[in-house]
């Protein structure tokens, strides 16, 4: 048993349990349901192993990874769940990735557990999904030839996408959360006040207002690339149900932000329990997204790219699916805490995800005066 994969059940679950399946990976499927785990087993994973493990039985989460080279985590909310087994993995030696968009728990494995896997030559990639692997990617291939940077934004603009259970979970979190900022060198609380902005997405989208959003980029970027200041940006109708409403965003995140730190978030949580437990396979497919990263250097130079694509779970999916086959490949070198533009050489990611429907292109560098 080389891969381990934990929250085999859940929405995401399913889809990564089948695409390793795919690769022919054979994986053991963990979780907290006997019979949920039997159904995924049957129906998509063809007769996987499976095995019943708490996400706060940390003994458990040892034995469970004794032997496995690889953990796929699909189990959040990964602030709320997710120590237990980074950690775990950290003591057994095994490579760690999972599909988290929570920038507070990104936070917390790089801080907490980096040294210690790098150390033990343990690679953890957190955010190796649609949230936050491609723009990841992206803007190291953008900031490629124009280093040091003054400023690298990433831009998201997301038609259609209708969010699974767990999704909707892990969005409670981060935005209950302690969001940082990349200014000047350093992390730091991400202001209180989200200011409105104007963004230039390319033809069809064109102009359109945004936000600042506590992206995981913020995160991982700064790592790998020589960058002063870090912005991630997201189109405010993404978050709104409709277009009129868009420009309330900014004005309305902060007191939404300090609201679920109060019994709200309780409230919350249990009416995203009772909602479906993600979108229809059609309607999943239908959503689409585009990425857009600039650079401009401390030099004048400037670059920009454009990533496009349809399916974030599906994506999701195979990108989990390309972590687990290239960790478990004989000679995998990465060690440490990690973005996926780290752990994994970024043109060759988004060349792979190509044949499941993802696109990008690079400008060549220019000056700007």
């Amino acid at each position: 048993m080389e891969v381990v994969l934990y929250g085999a059940t859940g929405y995401t679950g399913r889809l990564v349990a089948a695409e390793l399946v795919r690769r022919g990976l054979e994986p053991l499927l963990a979780g907290r349901s006997g019979a949920k785990l039997a159904c995924v087993s049957e129906e998509v994973a063809g007769g996987a192993p499976y095995r019943v493990v708490a996400a706060d039985d940390r003994a458990a989460l040892r034995r469970l990874l004794d032997e496995a080279v690889v953990v796929i985590n699909c189990a959040g909310p990964f602030t709320l769940a997710g120590d237990a087994l980074v950690s775990s993995a950290v003591v057994t030696g095994t490579h760690y990735a999972d599909s988290t968009g929570e920038q507070p728990y990104m936070k917390m494995v790089f801080e907490r557990h980096g040294a210690e896997a790098e150390r033990r030559g343990v690679a953890l990639v957190p955010a190796m999904g649609f949230d936050y692997a491609p723009g990841d990617c992206l803007a190291r291939l953008v900031a490629t030839g124009c280093e040091p940077l003054r400023e690298l934004t990433v831009a998201y603009a997301l038609e259609g996408l209708g969010m699974s259970r767990g999704t909707m979970r892990s969005a409670l979190e981060m935005l209950g959360g302690e969001a940082v900022a990349y200014h000047d060198g350093q992390w730091q609380p991400a202001p209180a006040v989200v200011a409105r902005e104007i963004f230039e997405f390319p033809a069809p989208i064109g102009r359109q207002p945004v936000a600042r959003y506590p992206a995981g980029e913020v995160v991982t970027v700064p790592r790998h690339t020589r960058v002063r200041d870090v912005r991630t940006v997201l189109t405010t109708r993404t978050t709104v149900p409709h277009p009129a409403l868009a420009p309330l965003v900014p004005l309305l995140m902060p007191g939404l932000a300090l609201a679920l730190r109060t019994p709200l978030r309780a409230v919350c949580r249990r009416a995203i329990a009772r909602l479906p437990e993600g979108p229809k396979a059609e309607d999943r497919r239908a959503a689409a997204f585009t990425i857009v990263a600039s650079a401009r250097g401390e030099d004048g130079a400037a670059r920009r790219g454009v990533l496009r694509g349809t399916d974030v779970y599906g994506l999701t999916a195979a990108l989990l699916g390309y972590a687990a086959s290239a960790m478990t490949s004989s000679g995998y070198p990465a060690a440490g805490a990690l973005g996926p533009a780290a752990a994994f050489d970024p043109a060759n990611l988004l060349d792979a995800m190509g044949a499941y429907g993802l696109a990008y292109e690079t400008e060549p560098a220019t000056v700007v005066g």
